[in-house]
């Protein structure tokens, strides 16, 4: 029987788990029923999964523990036969039509369980009953087996680029081929928390030649502890908030959705790069929330951000991946302003590590992160100041469709891992032209984790104000009164009534427009609905009419 051994970083997500804080990553992905698929499609698609009984790995590894000689976990292949496929795979669906709401929360729930270790841990349930002719996917994994994106990746390879070659495909645990070990893997490394953290430990061996660029790099951090004026955020240095207190074991799962297209013009306009604006719509998103909640902390958040950099002795054979640290601008409530401040941050925090030589800016990763690996390890997390306040990953996904069974996919969403001391992540990835956004938040420190996807997409209209040049913004304000009018005029008309010349001002707030503009009587209404803590917040923190993107979020 050949057995894997699990590398240290691996056994670490064995030994940290708990109740509260299983550490299983996931993905939902949302498909389209094909045009001529029968009323029982979703049916026969699980009868079907559940006669193909043939494993490949990871999907057929379960974990052996040793006691002999070597303590470290194993992985080992078990036989078809010896998989019960009725476990893994299962079947649920929402009251007809289920919306986006009613499906994250149902996701919220099935993230919630920890996996059986005794079996190959993973789990996959078929999900029927949402709106608009779709139905959806969940698959968790223990990240000791495999990290997210990487997953991510083995359920995409199991499609196909058309519809008519996807038809005769087998379910993801039955094609394709492993993944590599994570120590073999060779270029085009995606820059997330597990990679980041694997090729730290790995550089644990280095040489003593990189002492001198370690001190070097750590002492210029020193020489800017409380000094918030030259743009590079600090590690420790982030506040306490919401966001980082104990968890608990339920969690709550929201998603969002936007073009990128939409994303790339705004990078484009504000001469900074796409995770800039990712940044700055979370930090938006995120200083709503907690000002609703009145816990914004007077001191910026700040994210940790895994990120791919090209070290000064590269000589072009591929980026190494290494975590940042950068500010969210949450202090600033000017959308501009935010933006610029997470773009500096961002900036002098590549600059920092790109000045060093591969071996030392791996080693200064382990280091960097080693504070936080040992608060997990040791239950310390949440009960002291946090190393940044919440996780913001940005991965690039497949940029053309994909296809299962006829199905077209029509959107991934990352599930991820929450911990002591980290409430909520944020990861997104970008799939066929949209960048698809993923909240997984602790239940009990987060409630309503629905807004802040609303919220993000608040914040974006706000950029767009911000950035976009005052000819684009005004021509597309003509567009929507031209629109307006020309809709109040076919009204009138089939009323039989003269509609009267528009004003030019809206009478809908969108997202952006505060209440505050309200008057007269009306002023005192929107008073009187703003009840309990909001109605004490300054005029340019007052709620707005909360408007999503391109669909309503998930719970």
């Amino acid at each position: 029987m050949n057995e894997v051994r699990l590398n240290p970083l691996d056994t670490a997500w064995l030994f940290t788990e708990s109740r509260a804080t299983p550490n299983h990553v996931g993905g939902l992905l949302q498909f389209r029923l094909p045009a001529d698929a029968p009323r029982d499609f979703v049916g026969r698609l699980m009868a079907d999964f559940r006669a193909h009984r043939h494993f490949v790995a990871p999907w057929n590894r379960r974990l052996k523990f040793n006691f002999t000689k070597n303590p470290v976990p194993a992985w080992v292949e078990e036989a078809d036969d010896a998989i019960d496929l009725e476990y893994h795979v299962r079947h649920a669906a929402l009251p007809f039509p289920g919306g986006e709401r009613e499906l994250g929360e149902l996701v919220g729930r099935l993230q919630s369980t920890p996996l059986d270790l005794s079996r190959p841990p993973w789990e996959c349930t078929l999900i029927e009953g949402l709106d608009d002719g779709r139905f959806a996917l969940f698959v968790k994994i223990h990240h000791a087996l495999i990290d997210g994106i990487s997953g991510m990746k083995l359920l995409q390879r199991a499609m196909a680029p058309d519809a008519g070659r996807s038809l005769g495909l087998p379910p993801f645990w039955a094609s394709g081929a492993a993944a590599a070990p994570r120590r073999e893997r060779a270029g085009g490394t995606l820059p997330t928390v597990a990679n980041a953290t694997a090729a730290a430990v790995q550089a644990l061996g280095g040489q003593a030649r990189s002492v001198p660029h370690l001190l070097a790099a750590f002492g210029k951090m020193l020489r800017r502890v409380g000094d918030r004026d030259e743009g590079m955020a600090l590690p420790f240095d982030a506040p306490h908030s919401a966001l980082n207190g104990r968890v608990r074991e339920k969690r709550r799962f929201a998603t969002q959705q936007f073009e990128l297209a939409r994303l790339r013009a705004l990078a484009e306009a504000a001469h900074c790069t796409l995770n800039d604006i990712v940044l700055a719509l979370c930090g938006g998103a995120l200083r709503r929330f907690l000002l609703e909640r009145e816990a914004l902390p007077e001191a910026p958040l700040t994210a940790g951000i895994p990120v791919s950099v090209r070290p000064r002795d590269d000589e072009g054979t591929g980026n190494a991946i290494t975590f940042i640290v950068a500010t969210l601008g949450t202090d600033l409530a000017d959308a501009g302003e935010r933006l610029q401040a997470v773009r500096r941050s961002v900036q002098h925090a590549k600059a920092h590590v790109q000045g060093l030589p591969r071996q030392a800016m791996l080693q200064y990763t382990m280091l960097l992160m080693a504070p936080t690996i040992l608060t997990l390890l040791s239950g310390a997390g949440g009960r002291m100041r946090p190393m940044f306040n919440v996780t913001i990953s940005n991965v690039p996904g497949p940029d053309k469709p994909l296809f299962f069974r006829g199905a077209e996919l029509v959107a991934i969403y990352p599930v991820s891992i929450v911990t002591h001391g980290q409430a909520l992540n944020i990861t997104c990835e970008s799939y066929a032209g949209q960048m698809n956004f993923g909240f997984t938040g602790c239940h009990a420190s987060l409630p309503s984790l629905q807004r802040l996807a609303v919220y993000a997409a608040d914040a974006l209209q706000e950029l767009e104000a911000a950035v976009l040049p005052r000819a684009g913004r005004a021509a597309a304000g003509a567009r929507q009164a031209a629109t307006r009018q020309t809709g109040a005029q076919v009204a009138a008309k089939a009323g039989g009534r003269t509609a009267r010349p528009s004003t030019g001002r809206a009478t809908v707030k969108t997202a952006g427009k505060t209440a505050g503009k309200t008057t007269g009587k009306a002023k005192g209404k929107a008073k009187g609905k703003a009840a309990g803590p909001t109605s004490t917040r300054p005029p340019d923190q007052a709620p707005r009419t909360p408007r999503s993107g391109r669909r309503r979020p998930t719970a």
